[in-house]
């Protein structure tokens, strides 16, 4: 088992959940050609995730799959807009903690 830990990436975590779930479970090389085809920042950003969690054990990407996929939250960076009259409203720019890890596929018997 092999792993790859992104920290502080901007990317809400609540929209890269959605997408974390949908590849856990995945074989590594299907989970990656079904993110290439995902229109979304964080379909990018967990593909290259994945990609590092399988160049760090040393496989291919047939032969493992995404046993865990993780996305927590970091710290949020909370800026100011001006509004009317002299007040001002926030602004939450949200960051993120990706984990991924992925294990060796168990063989098939033919």
């Amino acid at each position: 088992m092999s792993r790859a830990i992104l920290k502080f990436t901007r990317l809400s975590p609540t929209k890269a959940r959605l997408i974390a779930r949908e590849i856990q479970g995945m074989n590594a090389e299907y989970a990656l050609a079904t993110l290439e085809f995902t229109p979304n920042k964080a379909a990018r950003v967990i593909s290259k995730v994945i990609a590092s969690a399988v160049a760090n054990g040393g496989y291919e990407p047939d032969e493992v799959v995404v046993s865990s996929c993780r996305v927590d939250a970091g710290p949020v960076l909370k800026r100011f807009r001006p509004r009317a009259r002299g007040s001002a409203s926030g602004i939450r720019k949200p960051t993120s903690h990706v984990l991924v890890e992925v294990s060796k596929q168990a063989k098939k018997e033919d």
